[in-house]
């Protein structure tokens, strides 16, 4: 690989990659070579017959006919030379196969839009800075796995096919399924609870999760990758607080320690280790902090609108010099029926919102684990328990006080690397108006 050429000594190397560029000079010919880890240079002196005429001849002929992309390997002598911008090494060229030709002309460009960029995905990944991105996430998701198996978590795969929906019927997917209809999840939150009936204790997913949400936002996609966790034996919502505070900084500190430079040159972002505890601001306080800084969400809205996530965030990062900051204390009219209500305050549940640098990432909570009152619950909110056997079930066998939380890998990949779509951190994105490639 071409990373590990710097570490050999002269001599010679074969080396395979996709050809970036060629300078096709009278006496010399340059090509840049890329592979997933890096580039390096190929040089070719040309030959002259006594007249000083170009020879024709091999690898010659076949560099000038290189268009970028073409998959080639390349034999030569290395030799370090720290006059060589590109690595400070370089390849004198002995030979060169061709493996598979590129046509000529690229239907992207660096100034290429988004969506066209998507539409050549494959393409678009060859970019050293979207490369990078997939690389920070299997770091990011590595630590958070070695803090979930360190702490005995167990992982679960739960099933995305489902008989009836796991939070609301608006924003299901249904597919004919044999003689009935099944649906797309929206979120395993079922399966976690039913994971700490089952005396699981504590467990983690990372898995696909489904919206048909019409959205076409920057943040917003109908299939994502959702981080799950859950775990029994807790007091309140702060013990969900504590385990996702420290399982993110668990994964910041580990892609700051393997790709800090890396995204500093290509991103020119500084990763920041949040420390912990994070802030945490009540709902209601953070909205009077909100209108003091000019901005008053709409009444109507029980909820923090986009624009005052980013002034929380904002007011956040001035006070406590934090890029994160836990909204608690929702009112129970917009939580779901699950949400364990606060015993002083029924009007308001023991659930959080995580804001990330102006964006909302995540929703925790405590869960209602008496089923009397999880029922009770259910039939306010217009929900027929007979619809919910299964579900609550769970409760009736008896289950320990729970929590956990659900969160979008995606966002908090695009957020901490201030990118500005959740498209460019998505592998392949699905959304209302995309489904290829």
């Amino acid at each position: 690989m071409i990373k590990n050429l710097a570490a050999l000594d002269d001599g010679t190397v074969s080396v395979s990659g996709w050809v970036e560029t060629v300078r096709d000079q009278k006496k010399v010919q340059f090509v840049v070579l890329r592979d997933e880890t890096g580039a390096v240079q190929l040089v070719n002196p040309r030959n002259s017959d006594a007249d000083g005429v170009v020879i024709a001849d091999e690898p010659a002929t076949t560099i000038s006919g290189l268009a970028q992309g073409t998959f080639v390997t390349a034999t030569g002598e290395l030799k370090h030379d720290e006059r060589v911008k590109l690595g400070g090494i370089e390849i004198k060229l002995a030979s060169m196969s061709v493996a598979t030709e590129a046509i000529a002309e690229t239907p992207i460009a660096a100034d290429s839009s988004l969506d066209k960029r998507m539409d050549w995905r494959f393409l678009d990944l060859r970019n050293p800075k979207q490369n990078l991105i997939f690389r920070i996430q299997t770091t990011f998701e590595h630590a958070l796995r070695t803090y979930w198996i360190d702490n005995d978590f167990v992982e679960l795969h739960t099933p995305k096919l489902m008989a009836s929906a796991s939070e609301s019927r608006a924003e299901l997917f249904s597919l004919d399924y044999f003689e009935t209809t099944a649906y797309l999840a929206q979120s395993p939150q079922n399966f976690k609870q039913m994971a700490q009936a089952a005396g699981f204790g504590k467990i983690f997913e990372v898995g696909p999760a489904f919206r048909a949400d019409h959205s076409f936002t920057s943040r917003h996609a109908t299939e994502f990758t959702s981080i799950d966790s859950e775990i029994s034996w807790i007091d309140s919502h702060e013990d969900v607080m504590k385990l996702h505070e420290e399982l993110l900084a668990a994964g910041f500190t580990a892609v700051k320690e393997k790709h800090g430079a890396e995204i500093k040159a290509l991103f020119d972002v500084e990763v920041t280790v949040p420390t912990t505890p994070f802030p945490r601001i009540p709902l209601a306080e953070a909205k009077e902090i909100v209108k003091s800084r000019g901005y008053e969400v709409p009444r109507d809205d029980d909820d923090m609108d986009p624009e005052g996530e980013r002034q929380i965030s904002a007011y956040v990062k001035e006070t406590y010099g934090h890029e994160f900051v836990f909204l608690t204390d929702y009112a129970s009219s917009i939580r779901p029926y699950y949400h364990m209500r606060q015993d002083d305050d029924p009007s308001l549940t023991r659930s959080y919102d995580l804001i990330f640098n102006g964006t909302e990432i995540s929703t925790g909570a405590q869960r209602e684990h008496r089923v009397d009152i999880l029922e009770a619950q259910a039939v306010e909110k217009g929900l027929d328990p007979a619809e919910l056997t299964d579900y609550l079930n769970f409760f009736r066998y008896g289950v320990p006080p729970h929590g956990g939380f659900g969160m979008g890998l995606a966002r908090v990949l695009m957020l901490m690397l201030h990118e500005a779509s959740i498209r460019e951190v998505t592998y392949l994105f699905r959304g209302p108006a995309r489904l290829t490639p």
